[in-house]
């Protein structure tokens, strides 16, 4: 929606010119108030279906700490919804527009994580016993912990360079005014270049960390996985960064730009909650249930018998 200026396209909230959001005729849907009432409408659905899965996880999940997670998500989403208001009612301010894009990341990797908690693998604890050199490796645990951080900082770095309008404040690319480093700086170079400085240290963040589990973790295919998939979406990225540019932010390149880039955050999350699997209270919980012939599960785990 920002990236076709479509933000004020419908000026009323939460009504879309005086119409109920559901009852606003199809044939009105055109120009930017096709993008802004479109998002309004999937926005609404999003928060229906979170509802849904709140009630399911009340109802249906054993354990306590991802039924608050699912309440978590709801009050994001509820939140997400009002700020979207504020940011109509208030005429686009910087603050809560670049809060507004934050928050939606935060309530996209919270579902991301309810996806990962609710599946079967992660209740397997064999993968508890696969899980030990991962779980000694303070480097890795750094790496995947830091790399989701960083690329949440560079995502909200993006949203306030969007919403600054400062997207072609440095104009060329790779270069920068020709060379590496601006000669002049004002608020959008800054910001803009920050994101560039960014983009860079998440590159070699995320290929570093595909080196070190090459290098330690090789049979762990559930980490190297996400993290090669990590590469390529990194390298594309920073390619259709720079095609914004030379663009001149073509709508549908931006709006790709974007796409990946909440993409390489939610790979990230993925990435380091697995290696931080061991910190969580199922994990611990099951590394001290007694098995059948007698051990405990961190005992078994030592001995190698899991």
């Amino acid at each position: 929606m920002t990236s076709t200026g479509a933000g004020l396209s419908v000026p009323d909230w939460p009504n879309t010119y005086d119409y109920f959001m559901f009852a606003f005729p199809l044939s009105k849907m055109v120009g930017g108030i096709f993008y802004e009432h479109g998002h309004r409408i999937i926005a609404s659905i999003v928060g229906m279906l979170t509802i849904g899965l709140t009630v399911w996880l009340y109802r249906r999940e054993p354990r306590q700490w991802v039924r608050r997670l699912g309440f978590t998500a709801l009050g994001a989403v509820v939140l997400q919804g009002t700020l979207g208001g504020i940011t109509v009612l208030y005429f686009l301010p910087t603050a809560i527009s670049v809060s507004h894009a934050g928050l939606a990341q935060i309530f996209f990797c919270l579902i991301v994580s309810l996806t990962l908690f609710t599946s079967p693998r992660w209740r397997n604890t064999q993968e508890l016993h696969h899980h030990e050199p991962v779980r000694r490796d303070a480097t890795m645990l750094i790496l995947a912990s830091a790399l989701p951080a960083l690329v949440y900082i560079q995502i909200l770095v993006g949203a306030t360079m969007r919403h600054t309008g400062a997207g072609l404040a440095i104009p060329d690319f790779p270069l920068v005014f020709g060379g590496l480093v601006p000669s002049t700086w004002n608020f959008g170079i800054t910001v803009h270049y920050a994101h560039r400085i960014g983009a860079l240290l998440t590159a070699v963040l995320v290929f570093g960390t595909l080196g070190h589990l090459l290098a330690h973790h090789r049979e762990r295919r559930d980490l190297l996985h996400p993290a090669w998939a990590l590469v390529s979406l990194v390298v594309a990225q920073i390619g259709l960064g720079g095609w914004t540019i030379i663009s001149q932010r073509a709508a549908i390149v931006n709006t790709a730009h974007v796409a990946v880039g909440a993409t390489v955050l939610a790979t990230a999350l993925v990435l380091g909650l697995r290696v931080n699997r061991h910190r969580f209270p199922d994990a611990k919980r099951l590394r001290g249930k007694p098995r059948p012939d007698g051990l405990t599960e961190t005992s078994a785990l030592s001995a190698g018998l899991a």
